[in-house]
């Protein structure tokens, strides 16, 4: 049986990265494939671990050391638990964030090297996406969601997020991802996701 092919879409918040991922599992069922669809942090007891901290009330320069470790570990637990097993049983998986966004957001308070290493033992994934948007709009619809009751995380800052923002772009070609923009409504981004994955033969023949 033929292994399955790995996706990783990333992004942002408020970039519509997770509207993005669902779409693209639709896309690639209709297209015939088993697919998986899965997440960062993950739901793991690491990754519930992660989540508390994401939320809790202690500042991001307090825990940014735990959450650096904690991630790579969860991101090899996801791996073994999740994401190997499907793609050696000839399933597609999609992940909502991956290794980028550990390369992108602990770097913020750490060394870029340091976090890089953390994480080399996480293969890495087939395809990487990144869904851009102007960061003043990213913004608006994350403040948007805070605004009606969201939980708001350590990163969840205006000033925070236009980093982000501009270290994503950095390390999107750094690492070979391909940059879809993310404007407009989600099936015009959508489509441009699928129109990325067949110019870069990364779509299912």
């Amino acid at each position: 049986m033929a292994r399955g092919r790995f996706y990783a879409i990333e992004g942002a918040d408020g970039v519509g990265s997770t509207t993005q991922v669902n779409r693209l599992v639709d896309h690639l069922r209709l297209a015939g494939r088993t697919v998986l669809m899965t997440a960062e942090p993950s739901k793991g007891p690491i990754g519930l671990m992660i989540r508390q901290l994401l939320g809790g009330d202690r500042p991001r320069t307090q825990i940014h050391r735990e959450l650096a470790l904690l991630f790579a570990a969860d991101r090899l637990d996801h791996m073994a638990r999740e994401v190997e097993p499907a793609l050696a049983a000839g399933s597609d998986v999609v992940s909502d964030r991956y290794i980028m966004s550990s390369l992108v957001y602990q770097s913020l308070d750490l060394p870029f090297d340091w976090v890089r290493d953390l994480n080399r033992f996480a293969p890495p994934a087939d395809s990487t996406i990144l869904i851009s948007l102007p960061a003043d709009e990213a913004w608006a619809r994350l403040d948007a969601r805070l605004q009606t009751g969201a939980t708001r995380e350590v990163f969840d800052q205006k000033t925070t997020q236009s980093r982000i923002h501009s270290e994503y772009e950095r390390q999107a070609k750094r690492q070979n991802a391909v940059i879809v923009d993310g404007r407009g409504s989600p099936e015009a981004v959508s489509a441009r996701v699928k129109e990325a994955l067949i110019a870069t033969n990364a779509w299912p023949r």
